[in-house]
């Protein structure tokens, strides 16, 4: 029997999928062989597939970094509910005890989700070392690149843990990563030979909607009359998270038949866990959200992505319109425009990393707790707290500082040329990182006022062709309000209230 049979076999006895989606199977298939391998397949294509499967396949343990509890709470119940049982997510919420027995019996997992921060901790690395290794997966794998649209400064050490784990295979996966991003991650990954495995992102049955509007309250006045009309999954994403609140609560006093919540990063994780499960099961029709809604949210009826505010940049669009429709039924990703918004996203690009002006207070108080043979407190949170920086903020520092050998486990390594270099390529990479982002917003304000076809610009930067859409394309080639009819969503029935104690089994991962 040939490998392709064997594999489709595979595929059915632990998954029961009858085939494989586009580039699935040539990804596993190059896994399988020990190689690297970027995969590139857009939203919704099933990317999870092409790690889980090997991991059923191969001997030993895969490792998946993941960047969301929530996502990985939500992959371990998926396989828990076809009775894949050896797998388990290693998070802040476990218990100790519980964290305890999981750790002594890493070697019989065969899939172990972790977040990139937890994979710094000593203990974990010391374990998977006396682990067998089989595959390496990085998932939202345009995080490691500082070119991303969702930068982590925690994913710049992967390639660290990998060598650290004996270099076992490695499958590095993204919906949205340009060519640029692409080469970022191989150089960071320091895996010159991975193979590449392209391909297109776009989805011919999304349909993209522009609309201008003078203020906030014409987009509220908007939302509200399109929300009555079709009463179907929704996200609406913000940048701001107390407009997606504020927003959340006028809805709801203008659709009081629509369930509607708000959910951002701000948000208490259980909160956050909690709505994302009840969105899933459609006990809630709208989420009022930002960006840290949506990561690896495999729900095929959301009808309606909407974006309330502009996003950063196409990249990020790309990725949150991506999870409409992946059921492939017509669905319509609306874009609501005013020039006013447009300090939001510059203040955001300005604030994502230090100033130039905390840099060199940052380094003065260090060459401070040198001469005082001081060491750094071991608490980040405090130490962000001490810079008045926020978490990554400090993060992506503090790899920079252990980058230049300034710091080594809190010690402080002071040798002043070395120090003068480093600040000034820390200052170069923080305006190089600033002018991309400032270039990227840019990019969306052109498309945002493109005459021509939405989808075919859209998609140009990434890819060297689009699909050609005859019917309900964009509102630049004549989309009809009045011609879309979506699939209603049902109502879920017979759902278990208490999600507190749903979530409490969720969480509870059993020993095997």
């Amino acid at each position: 029997m040939n490998q392709q049979v064997t594999l489709e076999q595979e595929l059915n006895k632990h998954f029961h999928y009858s085939s494989f989606r586009l580039g699935q199977k040539e990804i596993i298939e190059d896994v399988l062989q020990g190689k690297d391998v970027l995969g590139i397949l857009p939203t919704g294509s099933g990317k999870s597939i092409c790690y889980q499967l090997p991991a059923m396949l191969l001997d030993g343990v895969t490792i998946v970094v993941s960047p969301l509890i929530s996502l990985m709470i939500d992959q371990v119940k998926q396989l828990k509910a076809i009775q894949i049982k050896q797998v388990v997510a290693l998070n802040s919420f476990m218990d100790p005890s519980e964290r305890k027995k999981v750790y002594k019996n890493l070697h019989a997992y065969k899939l172990i989700y972790i977040s990139p921060e937890l994979l710094q901790q000593e203990e974990i690395i010391r374990l998977l070392q006396r682990t067998k290794i089989s595959l390496f997966v990085i998932d939202e794998a345009h995080c490691i690149s500082q070119w991303g649209h969702e930068f982590r400064p925690d994913y710049l050490k992967l390639n660290m843990i990998i060598e650290k784990l004996n270099n076992p295979r490695t499958l590095a996966l993204s919906a949205t990563a340009t060519p640029t991003v692409q080469q970022d991650i191989i150089d960071l990954l320091n895996k010159p030979k991975m193979i590449k495995h392209v391909y297109p992102m776009d989805r011919s049955n999304l349909s993209f909607c522009i609309e201008e509007v003078s203020n906030d309250q014409e987009k509220l006045e908007y939302l509200t009359q399109h929300l009555k009309t079709y009463h179907v999954s929704t996200l609406i994403y913000f940048s701001s998270r107390i407009a997606t609140e504020n927003i959340a609560k006028l809805l709801s006093e203008k659709l009081p038949e629509r369930k509607i919540a708000f959910y951002h990063g701000g948000m208490e994780q259980m909160d956050r866990i909690t709505i994302q499960q009840q969105f899933m099961n459609d006990q809630l029709d709208i989420i009022c959200c930002t960006s840290a809604f949506g990561m690896g949210i495999n729900k095929g009826n959301i009808r309606f992505v909407i974006h309330y505010h502009l996003p950063l940049q196409l990249e990020s669009y790309i990725q949150e319109v991506g999870r409409a429709g992946r059921d492939g039924k017509s669905s319509v990703c609306l874009l609501l425009f005013s020039n006013k918004d447009l300090f939001i996203p510059l203040n955001m690009i300005k604030n994502e990393l230090p100033s130039e002006q905390i840099l060199t207070f940052i380094y003065k108080y260090l060459s401070r707790l040198v001469s005082e043979r001081k060491e750094l407190p071991n608490n980040e949170v405090e130490i962000a707290n001490l810079f008045q920086l926020n978490e990554i903020q400090w993060r992506f520092l503090r790899f920079q500082f252990e980058k230049h050998g300034m710091i080594a486990n809190n010690r402080i390594n002071f040798q002043e040329e070395k120090w003068k270099q480093s600040y000034q390529e820390i200052k170069q990479l923080i305006k190089d990182r600033t002018s991309i982002k400032e270039q990227k917003l840019n990019e969306i304000l052109q498309w945002i006022h493109e005459l021509g076809c939405l989808r075919k610009n859209l998609y140009k930067n990434f890819q060297p062709a689009y699909s050609m859409v005859d019917d309900q394309c964009c509102s630049n080639c004549g989309f009809s309000w009045s011609e879309w009819n979506p699939v209603q969503t049902k109502k879920a029935v017979n759902e278990e209230a208490d999600w507190e104690s749903k979530l409490r089994k969720l969480l509870l991962m059993n020993a095997l």
